[in-house]
């Protein structure tokens, strides 16, 4: 394996904690070079090694850098993902993207124009529930798909300690934040939709960002709804498809968050495993034959996200996640803004 892509975590908060700093740790690929912290210091506890910036521009200019991790507020993404361009590094950027159009398109033309990788932190594409539900429709085990419903619900009427998190401003709300999981997951099994209602409301009672949204994206022989609320004391499945054959329900039951959250290295050969009370449900009917039987889930993965960003960075070979897709969310998501504000279908 050639010289490790040195690599600056530009937070070292929930996700940096638990999404990133693990995996860049065990793959041989990466080295976890840098870490901005204030005042903690709380990377340097588990990781020695790495070296502390108080603020995130100082590291983003750190010449030793390859690569930039920017894992900061959403309004911030497209200021660091431009000033990291700017010097010279490939970016990972968390979803979404960025908070508007505009932004992402002016980044994709930027990263062109400087030989550089923008690779979008998608980590849900890597969720043993997701994956068994992509397989179910790429491999035809429903027939024709005709309707689908997925949802990322939480039971939470208490705002979030995160000041950035509960501020009306550019990016914040459920519709961004889990929303980018959702629209992404649709976008990568059904691609973009020709049209897209929505429905955003704010349901908590002191929240100033929406925290229940509803949305219907229109293919042409096939509607796609996306649903995500605060206040879900009992979950629905997540993933739930009807097609000309039959039906696939599943639950969400990845277990990886749950595992990085209490300090688990992912770098155990059953990494991931999903439980077999987890399984989904597959009822079809082929020839006179009903079949009716639980799903292995398989293994879920985020290592395979670093995988696909090392080939892409070492390799040459393609972005495991593109910018043009992490666009394609941010353009979703407004239709969907647009289409609340107004009671409308907005047309793509």
């Amino acid at each position: 394996m050639s010289t490790p892509i040195k690599t600056g975590l530009c937070s070292y908060g929930h996700s940096g904690y638990a999404f990133h700093a693990p995996f860049l740790h065990v793959h041989p690929g990466f080295e976890l070079t840098a870490v901005t912290e204030r005042s903690k210091h709380l990377a340097q506890q588990r990781y020695p090694y790495v070296k502390i910036y108080p603020d995130v521009m100082s590291m983003i200019n750190d010449p030793a850098l390859e690569l930039i991790i920017v894992n900061t507020p959403n309004y911030s993404h497209y200021e660091y993902t431009k000033a990291a361009l700017l010097a010279g590094k490939h970016v990972v950027v968390e979803k979404p993207f960025t908070v508007n159009s505009a932004e992402g398109e002016e980044l994709i033309e930027l990263a062109k124009k400087q030989k550089k990788r923008i690779i979008v932190y998608q980590n849900r594409r890597y969720d043993s529930d997701y994956k068994i539900v992509r397989k179910v429709v790429e491999e035809g085990l429903i027939g024709d798909v005709l309707e689908v419903e997925f949802h990322y619900d939480r039971f939470k009427e208490e705002l979030s300690y995160k000041k950035h998190k509960e501020a009306a401003s550019p990016g914040t709300g459920v519709l961004y934040d889990l929303g980018s999981h959702l629209i992404d997951q649709a976008l990568t099994i059904f691609g973009m939709p020709e049209a897209v209602f929505g429905d955003i409301r704010i349901i908590r009672k002191d929240s100033v960002v929406d925290d229940y949204f509803e949305l219907l994206l229109y293919y042409p022989n096939l509607r796609v709804r996306l649903k995500s609320s605060y206040l879900v004391k009992e979950a629905l499945p997540a993933y739930i498809l009807h097609g000309r054959k039959g039906s696939f329900i599943k639950s969400k039951s990845d277990i990886q968050e749950a595992l990085l959250m209490k300090g688990v290295l992912p770098d155990t050969p059953d990494w991931g495993a999903e439980a077999p009370a987890e399984w989904g449900l597959l009822h079809t009917e082929a020839d006179g034959i009903i079949r009716k039987e639980f799903l292995p889930g398989g293994n879920g993965n985020y290592l395979d996200f670093y995988k696909g960003v090392y080939a892409a960075i070492r390799e040459g070979k393609a972005n495991p996640v593109t910018p043009e897709e992490g666009l394609n969310v941010v353009k979703v998501i407004e239709a969907g803004a647009l289409s609340s504000k107004e009671r409308r279908v907005v047309t793509l």
